[in-house]
This record gives C-alpha cells, structure tokens and sequence, in this order.
C-alpha cells in the first residue's frame, strides 16, 4: 500500500500531477484544490498522501487498473475517505467535487447548508441531502482546519482540536457555539499541544469578552 510519495514535480494537468521518484515516475490523480496547492510548484519537491485504488468493474469484464489518489495533507486525504463513503458518491464522483477547500465543504455539511453543498460538481440537492445527513457531526475537526508548516504537528493539533470540541459539546454547549469558542484560540497560529491547554485558552478568551 502507498500511503506517501515525495519527489520533483514533473508534470501538471487538471487531473493528474507526475511525480519523478528515482528511479520512477507516478502518475497521481488529484482533485482540484490539490491542484491548485501544487500549481506553483512545478519542479520542486513536494509530498503527497495517498490512497491506492483499483479502478474498474470486474463484474462486467472492464480492465482493473490500479491508480493513486493524492492530497496534500493527511487530513485532506482523511476528509476524501469520509465523503467517499457516502452512498452512491464513490472515488470518481468525490474526485470531481472536491473544488474548494476541505474546511469551506465541511462547514457546509456541519451547517447542513444544502444550497452550497449542491454546487459541487456532480452533487445534486438530493445528494447534498445524504451527504449532510451522514457526514454532519463528522465534521468539526475539518471544519475547524488549519494550515501546518509539517504534517506530524498537524496531526497533534487537529487531535486536540477535535477532543477539544467534543468537551465543549459535553459541557453544553451547542455545536456552532463550541466552533466558535474554538476558532479564536485555533486562529492565532499558536501550538496547543494538548486539550487542557486549548480549553484553557477558550475560557481565557471568552472571559474576555
């Protein structure tokens, strides 16, 4: 299973970046906020997290081609995963609809805004429906997403977030509000390596207002 590629970009199109990996070359399918992270970046070296697939239907005598799927954070590739499960949504279809940024769709389906969720391409009302219906409480850790320079002291503070929030929720607060409570602390780019210390900036922040 390739779960991680690092090389020099070589190649850019709208669907696929080719990644020289001495001595190999990958062809990765990526969706389209992939795309548009990497577009400056051609011929640097540049890591993608990856889910191995095998595409076709052997049920009815199609060719079984194994394919990568690249994102450029291990919480983007997670966030596919989620909306891949989805019934009836699939790799392809997921593929086609991820055009804007995980936080901005996973606010939507947190907010069960329907109207915004359906202009993914591809994603019908009715879809937009059973999307927001299975994924909703899903959503927090993606919804309150932010950017790391390295992807292990991301994946400690999405962590903390998400533990972070589910205390929030435990204590009474509702989900908006606990979204809100969080995103001043989560904004200020500080490292809160673990939950007692963001709930302490929470309350701290809050008392302040």
């Amino acid at each position: 299973m390739i779960t991680k590629l690092t090389g020099k970009l070589l190649q850019l199109s709208d669907e696929i970046a080719t990644l020289e990996v001495d001595p190999f070359e990958y062809e990765v399918l990526i969706p389209d906020f992939t795309r548009r992270h990497l577009q400056m970046k051609l011929g640097e070296r540049i890591s993608l997290y990856t889910i191995h697939y095998i595409d076709g239907n052997v049920q009815k005598g199609g060719r079984m081609t194994p394919r990568l799927i690249g994102f450029a954070s291990v919480i983007e590739r997670e966030f596919f995963e989620l909306f891949c499960s989805v019934d009836k949504i699939g790799v392809k279809k997921a593929l086609r609809a991820m055009v804007r940024p995980v936080q901005d769709i996973a606010r939507a389906i947190e907010q069960q805004d329907i109207k915004t969720i359906s202009t993914l391409p591809g994603i019908g009302p009715s879809t937009a429906e059973k999307v927001a219906a299975t994924l909703r409480r899903k959503m927090a850790k993606f919804a309150l997403m932010v950017p790391a320079d390295e992807d292990s002291e991301f994946e400690i503070e999405r962590n903390v977030i998400d533990e972070t929030y589910q205390i929030l929720l435990a204590l009474g607060h509702g989900e908006s509000e606990a979204r809100q409570l969080l995103e001043v602390p989560i904004s200020s780019k500080k490292e809160f390596k673990d939950v007692d210390s963001l709930l302490q900036a929470v309350y701290d922040q809050s008392g302040k207002n």
